[in-house]
């Protein structure tokens, strides 16, 4: 059955100031989706919102998955019922190991299918983690270093699709994934997110310009303005804005645009 992530207007505040105003949008498992706005407009508060940040106050609407609200779930809840999030701004945790790291991620995912489950055996896990290593074409000696302790900007993306990789989601929101990234580590990158996207994952691409559309080929692109999605349409839509920018989004929608 394929699962499907749904937002039913969704209302959103921050410190007592709306940003979300009634986003409504349909992820299915299989499918990449573009999301594009100007800075300020509510891309990054969605993504938040998916996952349970504590900050962002749902005022209104239902986020439905795989007929669950999420609303309702705390945020390991959520990661566990297969929803996974990319971040913007990946924190680093010194002292604890990628490997670790991952491997009390997937064994915590492991527990909650089953508490009598003992976790993944170390053998098992180590196979594991060098086949995605290998797929995504990450050093082995990745997996000993610190999780985003002095890594580059490339790395730290590219340890979140590696994070991806080995849990295994049915939805991914990857927020900004080509944010401050070179050419090269932002084709590596989207060469990783091409290998999972397929028929076991739907993503959710939020982004300001079109070039990591020239590696993610989404299915659909969406325009946000206003706290709303207000546009939809086909991939030629993200060309289109790289050709004319948002003021035309901004004529045609000046009333969200100055809500």
């Amino acid at each position: 059955m394929t699962s499907v992530l749904e937002i039913r207007n969704l209302h959103v505040s921050v410190a007592d100031k709306p940003i979300l105003k009634g986003v409504n949008l349909l992820v299915k498992q299989g499918e990449v989706h573009a999301l594009m706005g100007p800075n300020g407009t509510g891309k990054s508060t969605l993504a938040y919102t998916l996952m349970g940040h504590p900050l962002y106050v749902v005022t209104g609407g239902q986020v439905i998955f795989k007929g669950v609200d999420l609303l309702e779930l705390a945020p390991d809840e959520r990661s566990r019922l297969g929803l996974f999030l990319a971040f913007q701004y990946p924190v680093a945790i010194p002292g604890v190991s990628v490997a670790n790291f991952l491997r009390t991620a997937l064994n915590a995912r492991r527990r909650a299918a089953n508490p009598a489950d003992k976790g993944i055996p170390i053998p098992e896990f180590r196979k594991l983690l060098k086949a995605k290593m290998d797929m995504l074409q990450v050093s082995h000696d990745f997996a000993g270093r610190y999780l985003n302790d002095g890594f580059s900007g490339g790395e730290k993306k590219r340890a979140e699709i590696l994070q991806m990789a080995t849990l295994d989601p049915e939805i991914a929101v990857l927020d900004e994934t080509d944010s401050g990234l070179d050419i090269d580590a932002l084709r590596i990158v989207a060469e990783g997110v091409n290998k999972l996207a397929g028929p076991n994952m739907g993503a959710l691409v939020i982004t300001h310009y079109q070039r990591i559309l020239n590696y993610i080929k989404p299915n659909v692109v969406h325009i946000m303005l206003g706290g709303q999605i207000v546009e939809s349409g086909e991939a030629d839509l993200a060309l289109h804005l790289e050709e004319r920018g948002y003021d035309w989004v901004r004529e045609k929608y000046q009333e969200k645009a100055e809500a």
